[in-house]
């Protein structure tokens, strides 16, 4: 009786040793992510009415250093703390995406200043300022005067939900 105590005392110690080694060593080998490291994810976006906006799934993973202002901020704190292969879905507010829309970004043009270009209600356009930076706009209105651009981003003013996967890890 006393021997099979001891082996069963044996048999208990070494499975707590064996959990404790593979909770160590899970740390070890599938690392979570923390700023600095650079990750490689598959992730799609959709407004919160489910609308999928952008995916790459199926394709090249989105590669960024975390931390680094590379995406924006609310996607860059939602992979903190992810695992190798781990899957998350996450909202990300207005404030933590593009941001809310901006009405000094919606301008009416002379529509002269078009040339003999003309352009139609949704139509995306791209404008070249001054200081030699490109913005890209959907025209909102056109009439004999003017043409309304909107040079918002398509992402300001929305909530949006990402699905995310981290498949690369790279320790900064």
């Amino acid at each position: 009786m006393q021997k099979n105590n001891m082996a069963i005392a044996a048999v208990v110690v070494i499975i707590a040793a064996l959990a404790a080694g593979y909770v160590l060593l899970s740390g070890v080998l599938s690392p979570s992510v923390v700023s600095g490291d650079t990750v490689g994810v598959y992730y799609t976006g959709a407004f919160t009415n489910g609308t999928v906006f952008n995916s790459n799934v199926g394709s090249k993973p989105l590669t960024f250093m975390v931390g680094a202002g590379q995406v924006i901020p609310g996607f860059d704190q939602a992979v903190v703390g992810m695992g190798l292969g781990q899957n998350k879905t996450v909202t990300i507010p207005v404030n933590q995406a593009y941001g809310p829309v901006n009405p000094a970004l919606i301008v009416s043009v002379p529509v002269n200043d078009f040339g003999s270009n003309t352009l139609a209600v949704g139509e995306y356009i791209t404008q070249t300022t001054k200081s030699g930076q490109q913005l890209q706009g959907v025209v909102t209105a056109v009439n004999a005067t003017n043409v309304t651009v909107d040079f918002n981003s398509p992402l300001a003013g929305h909530a949006l939900v990402f699905t995310i996967k981290v498949v690369n890890i790279t320790k900064g």
